[in-house]
């Protein structure tokens, strides 16, 4: 089997690649082909690959190329994880929300619109390739944002395309690992859209034992469930996805993100400038070492800024070698590839699964469009992708998840033509922006930043 990474220069690759090595025997995985535009990222990330797929005996090839169609051709598995414009459109995403009070991360509110604006494009032009180079192919597309990705190329024509995301199914790894049991004995029902889920129930042994385990102090500060807090978790009833932060703790986060002097993006980008410069001088053993350090300083201060102590805040944002991340290991899944290849290796050899995936709901969860693209549990089998049967979800996430999806209905049909009203209408509706006049600058703002990426919109 043939499988295609487009975004092979990503600094994930790695981390990729060993998600991949728990797979490899059971997909009878033959080459791993990682593909970018950018040789400059390209050159130090394939030396790092081969090196861990020869310390795992090299079940499988790696190949490169900056040529597309060279890695889609004849591809079983295709995975996306693109970032048009690199670090520095990310930072200017963030920057030009914050400048107007607004929140300005990648995935969530104007931060994902703008990375939408540049990547969507992007994403149809490899989508139409597969078309015609693997036509039976199954693409997951961990490109963010992932669940507006999705939304889009299904609205654009392409059916085969599911979008992944460790974070949905975290609940699920954060009950296995609580309670000693391996992920699959834990049955979670996760309901929402990408980065505004939540989980529901969690049953082990026919027993929902999540009222139990949201009841327990322990496990709320041992998960990022402790960014809520206990009164708040507890009075929602469901475990919640880390990116509601964002939402119930809206002021709090723009506070704090405008309070220290790097945003995450620029954290990211200085990080990355010198990470690539060294691992173009290493022997692959010793880029291997220093890359999973890197790895480490970037995991310890993700959404550091979420933690609700104040001293434990102060270590994340300025980590050491011994802080600790945010999520635990997920060794037992492989982490996002793992998400990937564990539905792929369901649809490929008919090996039933249960996970939350970003999918159509068909008529899943009460009060979505069928052609709505959710984040929910689904089976997933040689037959296909069927989302579980949800049925009706509380008030407050479902007025909350209408909101986002007329805003994400809206910025799809901007992107795909090119209409900068619309993008003022659909910023407009998300409930972190709220105001056409911050839309309408917002807008002004990501045109202006990015044209000479995305050009010139009516």
């Amino acid at each position: 089997m043939k499988l295609a990474l487009i975004g092979g220069g990503s600094v994930r690759s790695p981390e990729f690649v060993r998600g991949a090595l728990a797979f490899a025997r059971d997909l009878d995985l033959q080459e791993l082909w990682l593909m970018d535009i950018e040789p400059a990222r390209l050159d130090p990330m394939v030396p790092l690959c081969e090196e861990i797929v020869r310390q795992a005996g090299e079940p499988f090839q790696i190949r490169r190329t900056t040529a597309l169609d060279d890695a889609l051709r004849d591809a079983s598995i295709i995975v996306t994880t693109i970032r048009v414009g690199f670090e520095r459109g990310r930072v200017l995403d963030e920057r030009v929300a914050l400048r107007l009070g607004v929140l300005g991360q990648e995935t969530t509110g104007p931060g994902g619109f703008a990375m939408a604006m540049r990547n969507v494009p992007a994403l149809i032009e490899v989508a139409q390739r597969a078309e015609v180079l693997a036509p039976r192919a199954w693409t997951f597309n961990f490109t963010n944002p992932a669940g507006l990705v999705a939304q889009a190329l299904h609205a654009a024509g392409f059916p085969r395309v599911i979008g992944i995301c460790d974070s949905a199914n975290t609940a699920q790894y954060d009950v296995a690992r609580w309670l000693k049991r391996p992920v699959d004995s834990v049955k979670t029902e996760v309901f929402g859209l990408n980065h505004l889920s939540w989980t529901r129930s969690a049953r082990v042994d026919g027993r929902n034992v999540l009222p139990e385990l949201l009841a327990d102090d322990a496990f709320i500060q041992d998960t990022h469930l402790r960014f809520f807090g206990p009164e708040l978790v507890r009075r929602i009833g469901m475990f919640l996805n880390e990116y509601l932060f964002y939402y119930y703790f809206r002021d709090i986060a723009v506070q704090r993100i405008q309070a220290e002097e790097l945003t995450r993006g620029e954290e990211i980008e200085m990080l990355n400038r010198e990470l690539f410069p060294a691992l173009r001088e290493l022997a692959p053993t010793e880029a291997l070492r220093t890359y999973d350090a890197y790895n480490r300083r970037r995991s310890a201060s993700y959404m550091a800024y979420a933690e609700s102590d104040a001293a434990l805040r102060e270590e994340r944002l300025h980590p050491t070698e011994h802080t600790r991340s945010m999520h635990h290991a997920q060794a037992e899944v492989g982490g996002y590839a793992g998400v990937a290849l564990r539905a792929g290796l369901a649809l490929t050899q008919d090996r039933p699964l249960r996970i939350a995936l970003n999918v159509p709901n068909g008529g899943a969860i009460d009060g979505m469009a069928p052609d709505d693209v959710v984040e929910v549990t689904c089976h997933v089998d040689g037959r296909g992708v069927h989302p579980v049967s949800i049925g009706a979800v509380p008030e407050g996430p479902y007025l909350l998840m209408r909101s986002v999806k007329h805003y994400e209905r809206l910025a799809v049909e901007a992107i795909l033509t090119r209409d900068r009203g619309l993008a003022v209408e659909a910023l407009a509706a998300h409930p972190l922006v709220g105001s056409y006049a911050l839309a309408t600058q917002l807008v002004t703002g990501y045109l202006d930043a990015h044209r000479h990426t995305i050009g010139d919109w009516h």
